[in-house]
């Protein structure tokens, strides 16, 4: 039987899916309603971002298991890529 991961890689062929990935560094920060929660990932240099209704533990140092897919978000006129994180699970 498939699991949820493999039914949302199979749905959308755009989603990516990482486990036993160590979080190298956490920050959370208000923004409206909503808390957003920045991750960098040993071995990669780009942000794994995921917003939530409240704040959460640090995920600093753990092992997580990430479900993905690439954005290109604009800052100060420099397109730059994130990973939007649409499910994220302590390893």
């Amino acid at each position: 039987m498939p699991s949820d991961v493999d039914k949302l890689l199979k749905k959308n062929r755009e989603l990516n899916q990482l486990d036993m990935q160590k979080v190298t560094s956490h920050v959370q920060r208000e923004q409206d309603d909503w808390v957003l929660n920045t991750l960098m990932l040993e071995g990669y240099d780009v942000p794994f971002r995921y917003s939530r209704k409240k704040r959460y533990m640090s995920l600093e140092g753990a092992r997580v298991n990430l479900t993905y897919y690439p954005v290109t978000e604009t800052v100060s006129g420099i397109p730059m890529e994130t990973m939007k994180v649409v499910r994220i699970r302590r390893s």
